[in-house]
């Protein structure tokens, strides 16, 4: 842009300097054709055609005291004789870049002619080249963002897929030695408590194996009851939080709300943003799910009575890296937003915050119906 901008700076100077030069072209050639009217020496005749026809490129129009046209220099013949008024609206033109060069015949200053003359081409080339420098930069610069913009995306998603790929690959080896200890125990029911709780785990890890496993590829969207599956995430975060922390889930007089879904995929978002709600509540307080059918879509709004998210971060809540918590890798939001936005073609959002009160995080989802 510098470049662009020191360029339009001197092409300027140099097209002032060039328009200058071409009045003295034209003023040195309108002199002569009158020297040539005057002059009776053969050499003088000469030496003014010499100086007409080095001016080979200003076009010039003129027209004698009563500004009818006489003659015209360096303007298309054959465009005069297709169209009679154009030497006239030529004239108008040029009138406006140029004031005319006027040269007198008489003594008495009352017969006179008057030179209209216009820009040669290089003058225009040289006036529009920056125009021109300017737009080919333009285009290049927004070639240059775009290839880079989807270079990134391109690396970031290969970055989230590759990530994805191998927690589920090192999440394979632990499950598969679980599973050989239970069926080791069933042989031997010593301790029928610990089994169960094993076979807990055992399924927890398979959960999130298969939840990072969709994340690296495209998950089959299936209906699903959105009051069966968020009670289901309520009721499994509910276990896990402090006595002093109430939920309550509000969906108004619907029983039954089905949405398109990725199960595992949604069921990780919203426990990603209750247990945000339950760190920032630091053991009490209340989270409130409220779920809104439309016609066209589903709201679902998480609410928690914690201490809010600042005005500066709550552009940042989402960012990969992110977090406000001393141990965590401040992915969970970013991965709950991409499972949202690209995986379910929705939308999830800080709906609201305010330091000290609260946030409430939206989830929009299409309803079936306009799917």
């Amino acid at each position: 842009m510098v470049i662009v901008i020191a360029t339009i700076f001197y092409s300027r100077y140099l097209s002032n300097q060039l328009a200058e030069q071409e009045r003295q072209k034209v003023e040195a050639w309108a002199e002569a054709q009158q020297f040539i009217a005057k002059a009776n020496a053969e050499q003088d005749i000469l030496f003014a055609t010499l100086i007409m026809a080095g001016q080979n490129s200003v076009p010039v129009i003129e027209t004698n005291e009563y500004d009818s046209i006489t003659n015209y220099h360096n303007i298309d013949s054959s465009g005069v004789l297709n169209n009679p008024g154009k030497l006239k609206s030529l004239i108008r033109e040029y009138n406006k870049k140029n004031p005319p060069i006027v040269t007198y015949l008489s003594e008495d200053r009352k017969q006179f002619n008057r030179y209209y003359y216009g820009e040669s081409i290089l003058l225009k080339q040289i006036r529009y080249y920056p125009i021109v420098q300017l737009v080919i930069v333009t285009l290049f610069i927004i070639v240059t963002l775009l290839a880079l913009s989807t270079q990134y995306r391109s690396y970031q998603n290969q970055l989230w897929a590759g990530m994805a790929k191998e927690t589920a690959h090192q999440l394979g080896t632990p499950l598969s030695a679980l599973e050989g200890w239970v069926e080791m125990m069933k042989e031997n029911p010593a301790d029928m408590r610990m089994l169960s709780e094993m076979e807990k785990d055992i399924g927890r890890l398979k959960l999130v194996s298969d939840r990072f496993s969709k994340i690296g590829s495209t998950p089959h969207l299936e209906e699903h009851d959105l009051m069966k599956v968020i009670p289901g995430v309520v009721d499994y975060v509910k276990k896990r939080a402090p006595e002093k922390v109430q939920f309550q889930i509000l969906s108004g007089n619907h029983t039954t709300i089905p949405v398109k879904i990725s199960a595992p995929l949604f069921e990780w978002v919203v426990e990603n943003i209750l247990k945000n709600a339950l760190d920032a509540m630091e053991g009490k307080g209340r989270i409130t799910v409220q779920i809104q059918p439309t016609e066209k879509q589903v709201n679902i709004d998480i609410t928690d009575t914690g201490k809010g998210i600042s005005a500066a971060n709550i552009a940042k809540v989402f960012n990969p890296g992110f977090t406000t918590k001393k141990r965590g890798w401040g992915l969970g939001l970013t991965l709950s937003k991409r499972i949202i936005n690209q995986y379910h073609k929705g939308e999830l959002f800080v709906k609201h915050s305010e330091s000290g009160k609260g946030t409430t995080f939206r989830i929009v989802l299409k309803s079936p119906a306009s799917v």
